[in-house]
């Protein structure tokens, strides 16, 4: 592969006001700031700094604040949103991706304030506009978190 090749192929952030021109979804359920280490077509780690300010936490629970393992197959969602998008180019823009299937869910520790949520997500397959993939969430490296799941793109 040449170095123009290469570098085509990678693109090293995406930022937060990217990431909302790409995806439709915003506060309180965007859940991710940034994405990095984008491989069109291939893969992405979404990054996700969690706060005790999320709203979430008022009743998950307020003695002992845990981030919704939900929310993290959710921001797994997300990250492969932004993946499809860049892969598929500026017409794919704000489409909304729905879940079809979830598969093999795990949650491995909870996920609290001051935790950083490195989502690493890959493409397993996409046929038209079927895709799926494997997440793993990890933070400080340790996995927290794994799924595989299956999204459909629509046009709305």
């Amino acid at each position: 592969m040449t170095e123009t090749r290469a570098a085509e192929k990678t693109q090293s952030t995406i930022g937060i006001l990217r990431i909302m021109q790409m995806i439709p979804h915003r506060y309180p359920f965007l859940m991710i700031e940034r994405v990095i280490n984008v491989m069109p077509n291939e893969s992405a780690v979404g990054i996700k700094n969690v706060s005790i300010n999320e709203p979430f936490f008022q009743g998950h629970f307020p003695q002992r604040p845990v981030m919704p393992g939900v929310l993290i197959i959710e921001a797994m969602a997300q990250t492969a949103a932004v993946l499809v998008v860049h892969s598929l180019g500026p017409s794919a823009e704000g489409k909304l991706v729905y879940f079809m299937s979830v598969e093999g869910a795990r949650f491995r520790r909870p996920v609290g304030p001051g935790d950083t949520l490195h989502i690493h997500v890959a493409k397993e397959r996409s046929r038209g506009n079927v895709w799926k993939f494997n997440g793993e969430a990890k933070v400080d490296g340790t996995l927290v978190a794994e799924a595989t799941y299956t999204a459909m793109i629509m046009d709305e």
